[in-house]
């Protein structure tokens, strides 16, 4: 996993009393370490990194409200808040469900850039791009069609994963991806004949009607609380005839819930409803893990829609 997040507070002092807060914290002594980012705090109010830790702390230490007015002050005090206070404040339930913010997801791949793949493949066993080929070709076979694209859209393209996946099968390939470093990574691979630093949905947004004829998703659901404006926008951009191919967790309830590893899941049904919205047809939805956690496999499911 990537290197937590510290930002500092331009406070020298109130740095070193965070510091001497995380060390307490990783020992276990919750309330010295609480203790001393309110010190830290003290010295600086919009000290984002000691807001976020306290309300970690607080929420460790069983003090739920307290928790919340934490979390609430560190997003306050950063306005893209790159900590993610607000889906911790989702997680607690004291806020509806809404889209990550942006800075979070960004800041998160831009530490994750540099040992992406190993953690992803190696530790966590991550095979979306495999299963997404393997549907995809099996959607062309049904429909007595070659599995060959012009023009692949990747969306959260990271290091290039899927594009080595459908590397023989596709043209030209385009990525889109939050992360400037991920996306210095999915360069370097030499997959991709443009790369857009861009959310996902304003990457879809940004392209022409009817330019693709495949796109690709994997792993990259699971930051996207409403899938129905990505799923419309997808089937404008779509060829007819075209493909979108995604992975994304689920859960036996209903809805969508954001997990405790803060990543959306998905029901089948939800996927179903948002595909149909779309003016888009289901092809074909598979229960099948993407990754592992803990070395368990997380329940998910790869799906592929169609644009008649």
């Amino acid at each position: 996993m990537p290197a937590r997040l510290f930002m500092s507070s331009g406070d020298l002092m109130a740095d070193r009393r965070f510091d001497f807060a995380r060390d307490f914290q990783l020992k276990g002594d919750l309330v010295a370490a609480a203790d001393l980012l309110r010190q830290a705090i003290e010295l600086a109010p919009d000290f984002a990194s000691a807001w976020f830790t306290l309300g970690e702390i607080r929420e460790q230490l069983g003090e739920r409200e307290e928790a919340i007015a934490a979390f609430r002050q560190a997003r306050d005090a950063d306005a893209e808040d790159r900590h993610g206070a607000g889906l911790r404040l989702m997680l607690l339930g004291a806020e509806k469900l809404s889209n990550m913010p942006p800075g979070y997801v960004r800041s998160l791949f831009d530490q994750y850039a540099p040992k992406f793949e190993k953690a992803l493949v190696d530790d966590l066993g991550y095979r979306g791009p495999a299963l997404l080929f393997k549907a995809v070709l099996a959607v062309r076979a049904a429909a007595r069609k070659p599995a060959l694209f012009r023009h692949a859209i990747d969306l959260g393209c990271g290091t290039g994963l899927a594009a080595r996946a459908f590397a023989s099968e596709v043209g030209r390939f385009t990525g889109i991806d939050l992360s400037p470093r991920m996306l210095e990574q999915a360069r370097a691979s030499g997959h991709y004949a443009r790369l857009e630093q861009s959310e996902m949905l304003q990457g879809l947004r940004d392209q022409p009607e009817v330019s693709a004829d495949l796109i690709l998703a994997a792993d990259a659901m699971v930051y996207v609380n409403d899938l129905v404006p990505l799923m419309r926008e997808a089937a404008r951009v779509l060829a007819p005839g075209g493909l979108l191919a995604f992975t994304t967790e689920t859960h036996d309830g209903q809805g969508i819930i954001l997990g405790e590893g803060l990543r959306y899941a998905h029901s089948a049904a939800c996927v179903r409803e948002a595909i149909g919205a779309a003016g888009l047809t289901l092809a074909r939805l598979e229960y099948l893990s993407a990754r592992n956690e803990d070395n368990t496999p997380v329940p998910g499911l790869v799906v592929v829609a169609a644009k008649a």
